[in-house]
């Protein structure tokens, strides 16, 4: 047995250490793996045969290479590559512009409003099944596939599996959001609360841009051992496996999830939180669908430096916006937007 600690590129938040560990856990002759998002580093233990330190860096670098990640012993110099900045800006504008659209017709909630809203919930969700903070449940989700593929099933457990975790963000989010009445303290405490999400997202964001890594040091997490055990259910040998699988990935450790979740509490109010909650899961359906249901290698594409970006700014222009919006609407400042 040897021990070895990697260098991890292409890492982004929590989530990517639990995929990780979970990737490489489940390699023949790996005893035990440690991700820190802090210092982008991997411990792995095992039996590896009498490689040397190289070799086994690109042997445990394959499966997490369609994630995105990449294992090496020395540590690479982190270069921003801004010129990726040149589309991704113009593509994260034309989605702001559409929101502001939005907005217009009625769809999503005023900019005026403190509130994060149904159908900026909804929005929300989609960037975040698009982002390295969604890897979790989209591994979990390939994970399912795989391992009942085998059996010759394939519809029936994903089709649990989404059930279960629809059902499960919005009763657990009506929870919390009846939870949150114990919480109230008026348009101050409402304020405080509010900030608190957007300064999650902003965080989220600029992780996402992969330009800052002292970031990474700022991400807000559930404690890792959770997140291990709800991912470990993909293992129970069950009919209905499936359906608590999709229920447990409301505690798995996303960022944009746990953003909502404060969110939720912030209503005091169980149909609110529960529909907060629902539109969110809602809006990472497609894309967790797509890896459910269609193509394997189309699912597990990798995701390009443009695709991060646009995702970054535009979650940190969500941030932003409802940070403006909660001070606006504790009466701390004055509204920014007249439209």
């Amino acid at each position: 047995m040897k021990t070895y600690t990697f260098h991890a590129d292409g890492m982004h938040c929590k989530a990517c250490c639990l995929l990780i560990e979970n990737e490489l856990g489940d390699l023949e002759g790996v005893v035990s793996v440690r991700a820190s998002l802090s210092d982008a580093k991997v411990e792995v233990t095992g039996d590896f045969g009498g490689g040397n330190g190289e070799s086994i860096a690109r042997d445990l670098s394959v499966p997490l290479k369609v994630h995105g990640y990449a294992l090496s012993l020395e540590k690479g110099t982190h270069v921003p590559k801004w010129s990726e900045f040149v589309v991704a800006t113009p593509i994260a504008l034309i989605f702001i512009g559409a929101f502001f659209g939005l907005q217009r017709l009625g769809v999503v909630n005023p900019v005026t409003s403190p509130d994060v809203g149904f159908g900026t919930a909804f929005l929300i969700g989609i960037v975040a099944s698009v982002s390295s903070c969604m890897a979790a449940v989209g591994g979990l989700v390939l994970s399912l596939s795989a391992n009942f593929a085998k059996e010759g099933e394939t519809f029936r457990p994903q089709a649990l599996f989404h059930i279960g975790r629809l059902a499960a963000f919005f009763l657990l989010g009506g929870a919390v959001g009846a939870l949150g009445s114990a919480f109230q303290s008026g348009p101050i405490g409402t304020a405080l609360l509010g900030s608190c999400v957007a300064v999650v997202l902003i965080v989220l964001g600029i992780n996402l841009l992969d330009v800052f890594p002292w970031a990474r040091k700022l991400q807000p997490a559930i404690p890792a051992f959770i997140g291990k055990r709800m991912h470990g259910v993909k293992d129970f040998n069950h009919t209905l496996m499936p359906l608590l699988a999709g229920i447990v990935t409301f505690f798995l450790p996303c960022g944009f999830t746990q953003s909502m979740q404060l969110y939720a509490l912030t209503t005091g109010s169980f149909a609110a939180g529960a529909l907060t909650m629902s539109a969110f899961a809602l809006g990472t359906l497609p894309v967790l669908s797509l890896l459910s249901f269609g193509p394997r290698g189309l699912g597990r594409a990798a995701r390009s430096g443009i695709f991060f970006k646009t995702a970054g700014l535009l979650v940190i222009f969500f941030g932003v916006f409802n940070l403006i919006n909660s001070l606006v609407g504790a009466g701390i400042i004055a509204p920014v937007f007249d439209f």
